[in-house]
């Protein structure tokens, strides 16, 4: 019958089964290049870098495969470490308190203006990133809004320095990365059917009851993507530490960048830098594992 089939100028069942089955694997081929050519390929050198140790001249490293340059990475830089992911904690919970007030008001108080206001909270992207942390030394300066308003309310003292300070770094993580938190959980809240809610009031549920059984579960996936989404560049920032901050406020990223750009030590700030990129991957699988969105709905 295949013969005949073929003869007669007809389509081999086996071949056109044969692209179907070639077909993701061609789709997905260009992907796949990117990722090996600017993804994997710069993680196996970042790694052959970690290992070098200093050679005979200045700026010269030699390959000889010491891993213990990860330990004693570790603990030289431990405080560092500690830090950043204190800082990066802080500002992602900071980021989550004020962004889950922000999206519920937009996906289900704002009508007509919904779109007003999405388009305000990425309004800031319309500037630099190092410009607006920079006007952030002048909102938290002494003659600022913020220090005026905290004192005014006798909450701080005039002796107190807002700028320069760990205050104004986590200040500043929260403020650059809040719409990575607003958007995924604005997309989250506006799928809720507000029926499910009104069926909630129904059942006799007040509004804290229906937000904590009903809103807040099914908004977990966009919770668990804005945290993640602000939580990932904010323990690998170095902008706001090196702005806003002071010599005991340096994170990590102030630390690798220092080393690649001043000191020169490319082993040490490799080492640093595959030690934060595992310890993040690290802490957000555990994150997913404990708070997937499988099983919160």
């Amino acid at each position: 019958m295949v013969a005949i089939a073929r003869k007669s100028g007809g389509a081999n069942p086996l071949d056109s089964l044969r692209q179907k089955v070639a077909m993701p694997y061609l789709l997905l081929l260009p992907g796949m290049l990117w990722l090996i050519i600017f993804f994997l390929s710069p993680i196996l050198t970042l790694v052959s870098t970690s290992t070098k140790v200093p050679g005979m001249g200045i700026g010269e490293f030699v390959q000889e495969y010491r891993w213990a340059n990860y330990w004693d990475a570790i603990t030289a830089m431990q405080t560092q470490f500690i830090r950043t992911f204190f800082y990066a904690i802080i500002a992602t919970l900071l980021a989550l308190a004020i962004s889950y007030p922000l999206a519920y008001a937009i996906a289900f108080k704002s009508g007509r203006w919904k779109n007003v206001l999405l388009v305000l909270v990425v309004a800031p992207f319309f500037c630099s990133f190092i410009l607006r942390t920079i006007a952030w030394r002048q909102i938290l300066a002494q003659d600022g809004i913020v220090f005026k308003t905290l004192e005014f309310l006798h909450l701080i003292s005039p002796d107190t320095r807002l700028t320069s300070s760990a205050f104004a770094v986590v200040t500043g993580l929260a403020y650059n990365f809040l719409p990575f938190m607003t958007l995924p959980l604005y997309a989250s809240l506006e799928r809720i059917d507000p029926r499910t809610m009104e069926a909630s009031g129904d059942l006799y549920a007040n509004g804290i009851t229906t937000f904590r059984k009903v809103t807040l579960p099914l908004s977990m996936p966009g919770v668990v993507a804005g945290t993640l989404l602000t939580f990932i560049p904010a323990a690998g920032d170095f902008v706001n530490a090196q702005i806003l901050g002071n010599p005991s406020t340096t994170m990590i990223g102030n630390v690798i960048n220092a080393q690649y750009l001043q000191t020169t030590n490319y082993p040490l700030a490799a080492t640093l830098s595959f030690i934060l990129m595992i310890a993040i991957l690290i802490i957000v699988l555990v994150y997913i594992r404990k708070s997937g969105t499988d099983e919160l709905v």
